[in-house]
């Protein structure tokens, strides 16, 4: 595994509020991050971003199930935990995605991939009702 790579691996799996300076070491400065609700260009904005996240969970934490990776791009297949007040209840959620990622000395391209419907839609009191009975409708 290349040392970009197996850095962002490690972060991940241990990604913390007190790790998020760690960021700016695995990725480059004019970083495109981009998932299906944000895109994201600067490490600046990308901690920013991170920063908020971890104000709004109460845990957040990844684990890393399958990686695939040639020249300078890989996937990154794994599951995302996390505990947020509002959604689900404020039970633990878990999201399976995958990233690519494009990478040098560092990473510099990083697109998320997973169900945001998952993730957040049909945690909403309300809105997920309807949700989960329009999917039992379309999948007998």
């Amino acid at each position: 595994m290349s040392p970009a790579l197996d850095a962002f691996c490690r972060l991940y799996q241990s990604l913390s509020p007190e790790q998020l300076q760690e960021l700016r070491h695995v990725y480059s400065d004019d970083v495109l991050f981009a998932d299906p609700a944000h895109n994201i260009r600067g490490i600046d904005a990308l901690v920013a971003y991170f920063e908020g996240l971890f104000e709004r969970v109460q845990q957040c934490r990844f684990d890393i199930i399958q990686v695939m990776e040639q020249d300078g791009e890989a996937y990154v297949r794994w599951e995302m935990h996390f505990t947020h007040p509002r959604l689900n209840s404020g039970r633990p959620v878990s999201v399976p995605g995958v990233s690519h990622l494009c990478f040098a000395e560092s990473v510099y391209y990083h697109r998320d991939f997973f169900d945001l419907g998952t993730m957040l839609y049909e945690r909403l009191p309300l809105l997920g009702n309807c949700i989960r009975a329009l999917k039992r409708r379309l999948n007998p």
